[in-house]
């Protein structure tokens, strides 16, 4: 008996016993800041442009997806890295590094970029209700807005939201693995797309895709949910295996899956709408196929809503130095401002203005560079960064990651020009 519970704990002691379930479990729990940024990046725009690649070029635009996906890895690793170096929020280190009106306008321009896609964000959140359940979008948008608000008003609010998004990830991603499947797309087709292909035509669409799958904005933020999970510079290794790469290749994934389920179901021949493509699915899989896209789409405008309000709210008040912690009361009122805005907008405008969404492109023109630049440049700042300093290859790819934001906002600028 005692020679069996030796070998027990000598088997526990071994890499492949206890100690890897051990560490396992350690992993495990570090989940959760990429994913919330993963949420607020997998919204109703980052799917309707989806949609739409999927309608017009089939799967050949699956590529631009894959590449988002890793530009957008590396700079929200340069976002944890900065968080767990500093001790700071991102605002607090740019005012001290860069200077206070640096630190200002950053914390500014993303909440002006958080109010204007509110209103898409709660818009969305009513028509996936509705979709599933019937009746007004506009009633549905307002119970949206006030679960979130209660979340809001939670005692735990930080985990509370981890928790619930990451249960939302969860729900998108059987919707989205469902739709795909239930279209019975030609997977040999599918597997050409990760091949770059540009095709005609592509114009803002391209743009689009980008910039809704590479979002600094977000990348920005991670720092924060970083900061308020309380992670160090020695779990660095785990949070970027655990949590910062599944975090944000998860929403890449199911973009790729809608644009599959886009081009199987609409043809590859023309444009279509998510409600569209929800009836599509309709007569290939009944009433049951047109729910699970519709509640996938749900839980991507809604976790968007909650991620996008937690992150501008969050980033007003840091910038006006009115604090930066989710337990803060003027943190979570402008949380809730922006949560108002959004349903206001709604309601009185029966839909989602293109003014506002004009403008909220707009500011992602001024906004995302200069973000870029600043996670940029505070990698690099060897006195704040030590050993978690850029590595050059990290800095390749960083700036190739500046120069197709630099591209996508030139061509923005020439087409609203």
């Amino acid at each position: 008996m005692h020679d069996d519970a030796r070998t027990t704990a000598d088997a526990a002691a071994e890499p492949g016993g206890g100690n890897r379930r051990s560490r396992l479990l350690r992993r495990l729990a570090l989940i959760g800041p990429a994913f919330v940024v993963g949420a607020w990046q997998f919204g109703p725009g980052n799917l309707t442009s989806a949609v739409q690649a999927g309608g017009l070029f089939g799967y050949r635009l699956i590529w631009v997806i894959v590449v988002s996906t890793a530009l957008m890895i590396m700079f929200t690793d340069m976002s944890v890295r900065i968080a767990l170096s500093s001790g700071e929020s991102m605002v607090e280190t740019v005012k001290r590094v860069l200077g206070k009106v640096t630190g200002v306008l950053a914390g500014i321009g993303v909440f002006g970029i958080s109010l204007m896609f509110s209103v898409g964000n709660a818009v969305g959140s009513g028509l996936g209700l509705s979709l599933v359940f019937g009746g007004s979008p506009v009633i549905w948008t307002l119970v949206c807005t006030v679960v979130v608000a209660v979340v809001v008003l939670a005692r735990d609010f930080y985990t509370v939201v981890e928790r619930l998004l990451l249960a939302i990830v969860a729900l998108m991603a059987v919707g989205f693995i469902a739709s795909a499947v239930l279209t019975r797309p030609d997977w040999g087709d599918v597997a050409a797309g990760f091949i770059p292909n540009l095709p005609p035509g592509v114009g803002l669409l391209l743009i689009a895709l980008v910039g809704t799958n590479f979002s600094i904005n977000a990348a920005f933020y991670t720092g924060y949910a970083t900061r308020e999970r309380g992670l160090t510079r020695s779990q660095y290794r785990d949070v970027t295996i655990s949590d910062t790469i599944p975090g944000i290749v998860a929403p890449g994934i199911m973009t790729i899956l809608v644009i599959v389920a886009g081009a199987a179901a609409l043809g590859g021949s023309s444009g279509g709408t998510l409600q569209q493509l929800a009836e599509v699915l309709e007569p290939v899989a009944g009433p049951a196929g047109r729910i699970i896209f519709a509640l996938g789409f749900f839980g991507a405008a809604f976790s968007s809503m909650v991620a996008n309000a937690t992150a501008g709210g969050t980033l007003l008040s840091d910038g006006l130095g009115w604090g930066n912690r989710l337990s803060s009361r003027r943190v979570r009122a402008m949380i809730l401002v922006v949560l108002a805005f959004g349903a206001l907008v709604a309601v009185l405008a029966q839909g989602s203005p293109v003014e506002l969404i004009i403008l909220a492109q707009a500011l992602t023109v001024l906004v995302a560079p200069f973000l870029g630049v600043l996670l940029f440049l505070l990698a690099n700042t060897r006195r704040l960064m030590g050993d978690l300093r850029n590595r050059w290859w990290q800095n390749i790819v960083a700036t190739i990651g500046l120069l197709s934001i630099a591209a996508t906002c030139l061509r923005l600028i020439t087409t609203f020009s």
